[in-house]
């Protein structure tokens, strides 16, 4: 089999700006800044900001009077963050963990996580932090994905199914977690206001494979013994070959904490 399975991780910086900048990033993440109603002079919260992608646009909503932290644990990260803000003066960026902010408690009025509670040690726990540095009537914005709703088209439909039953149990930490959000939202002590559903679509296969990983981990669930090597092969082959299809869903959800 001539086709070649990708088997390196790409740079995690690069990686994060190329999926941001793709139309259904675009779509989903100017729609969570709408529904959390950031507003001039308010303190913004992005938790695990990662490059900074989306520290601009909270810079420009908070306005001159406002403040935005861009939150991460990764130095690499933070690197590329201070330097795509360095214009900025609203913004301040400051490693720390999630499960534990470094940020005064009932100081911030607007926070958002994206993609970030799939990989952390306990969601449940950083919504205990969200909901500590959130003032009362300030409100919170999460999305996540939900892995098992991964769907790429193929004949040999079995792989399709077996990479995605991987994915979820074996290379993401909380692949489900996307469909909890409501409720650890609402165990946190939030009142959820917004629960939204979006299908991110792919059609390109080399941009499904970016973002998906698809040649590396089919790679990874052959060496496993998960996806039989033969057949893992001509599955990733014939995806290259197109027409391509693949989608999976992620759910948003905005919650407020209460005043009283």
């Amino acid at each position: 089999m001539s086709m070649t399975l990708g088997v390196s991780r790409p740079d995690q910086a690069a990686y994060m700006l190329r999926a941001a900048a793709a139309d259904a990033g675009r779509a989903y993440k100017r729609e969570l800044i709408d529904l959390l109603d950031v507003r001039p002079g308010h303190t913004a919260l992005d938790v695990g900001c990662g490059p900074g992608t989306d520290l601009s646009a909270l810079a420009e909503r908070v306005g001159p009077d406002g403040t935005v932290f861009g939150v991460d644990r990764d130095p690499a990260m933070l690197a590329e963050a201070r330097l795509r803000t360095d214009a900025l003066p609203a913004v301040e960026i400051r490693e720390g963990d999630a499960h534990a902010l470094p940020v005064e408690p009932g100081t911030v009025d607007r926070v958002k996580t994206d993609r970030v509670l799939m990989h952390v040690a306990e969601p449940a726990d950083v919504l205990a932090q969200l909901h500590l540095v959130t003032r009362p009537g300030g409100l919170i914005g999460l999305t996540e994905p939900d892995w098992d709703t991964l769907a790429v088209d193929a004949e040999d439909l079995e792989t399709s199914r077996a990479f995605t039953r991987y994915t979820t149990s074996r290379l993401v930490r909380h692949a489900t977690v996307g469909r909890g959000l409501a409720r650890l939202a609402a165990r946190a002590g939030f009142t959820v206001e917004t629960v939204l559903a979006t299908t991110s679509v792919f059609r390109d296969f080399q941009d499904a494979d970016h973002t998906l990983g698809l040649g590396r981990n089919v790679q990874r669930a052959i060496k496993d013994g998960v996806i039989d090597e033969t057949r893992g092969r001509r599955w990733f082959a014939a995806l290259s070959e197109g027409p391509f299809f693949a989608s999976f869903t992620l759910i948003s959800v905005v919650g407020r904490r209460p005043v009283s």
